[in-house]
Order: C-alpha cells, then sequence, then structure tokens
C-alpha cells in the first residue's frame, strides 16, 4: 500500500506527457501547413516560378493558377459588327474536339478600336479595325486549355 500513495503523482505526470504530446502535434502541424500550402481551388498549374530545391523569398508566387470559371474566351470582332454586341449577349463557338452547342456570355468589349492583330492571317482584314471581346464560357464542364484556338460564331439571341 505504501506504493500506491504515489499513483495520483505518476498519473498526472501522464496527463501532462499528453497534453504536451497533443501540443507538439498541434505545432507539428501547423508548421506543415505553412510549409506545404494547399491552392485555395481547384485550378489549372498555368505557370511554374520556382522548381525543386530552389529558394523562394516569403511572400513570392510559386506557382500560376488559372481556376475553371477564370477561363475566358478571347475574340475581336470587325468595327461594323461590334454595335450588336452587348454585355451579357451569347456568343457560340466551336473548337477543335470541342462538344457541340458551346456557347459563352460578354463580360467585356473593349472601348477603344484596334488594328487586326498581326496573328489573325487575312489580307482583306489586316487594314481594318476591330474590337477586343471577352467572354466567359457558360458551361466550366468543359476543358479550355489556355491558348486554345476557338471559332466564335455570330451573335446568338
Amino acid at each position: 500500500m505504501a506504493n500506491l500513495a504515489a499513483r495520483p503523482d505518476e498519473i498526472d505526470a501522464a496527463k501532462a506527457l499528453i497534453v504536451q504530446g497533443q501540443a507538439n502535434l498541434d505545432q507539428a502541424r501547423k508548421k506543415l501547413e505553412d510549409l506545404m500550402p494547399v491552392a485555395p481551388e481547384d485550378a489549372l498549374v498555368e505557370n511554374t516560378f520556382f522548381n525543386i530545391g530552389e529558394w523562394v523569398p516569403a511572400g513570392t508566387p510559386v506557382l500560376s493558377l488559372l481556376p475553371p470559371q477564370r477561363v475566358k474566351l478571347r475574340f475581336f470582332v470587325r468595327e461594323e459588327d461590334i454595335a450588336k454586341a452587348k454585355p451579357g449577349e451569347k456568343v457560340s463557338f466551336t473548337c477543335d474536339t470541342c462538344p457541340p452547342d458551346l456557347t459563352a456570355s460578354i463580360i467585356y468589349i473593349s472601348p477603344r478600336a484596334e488594328y487586326t492583330p498581326p496573328v489573325i492571317y487575312s489580307q482583306s482584314a489586316r487594314s481594318k479595325l476591330v474590337f477586343l471581346v471577352e467572354a466567359r464560357p457558360d458551361s466550366s464542364e468543359t476543358a479550355l486549355p489556355p491558348g486554345l484556338p476557338v471559332t466564335v460564331a455570330p451573335f446568338v439571341k
């Protein structure tokens, strides 16, 4: 019975070890979270700024992410057709390997005309003015990789 007198102290010491172990675990989880952050949402990795083993200054981005809801179409509309384009209007578009009947909603129309970009190789349209228009695809289920050429049809009613 004389040995039992120390038992409450041993139990208290064991409880203290459990609390200390839980604190150490919480600290290790926090450190892991700080060292290995998770992307805020599912997204396509558009660009990688650093490689494995490179030193990254604090607060510097490591990746450029493109979430599906930020994908947009950029196309040019002729000067004589720009009056038909209005924010919220629908346009239909196609691309290689895309499903049929895709539409997008216009989200931006440039207020300034510009000359046809040199990327558009058309001798007849070279000297004409065009307006940049951006549209967001109505279905985020269609995965459109950045830079994919699309064909935009006339405005849909």
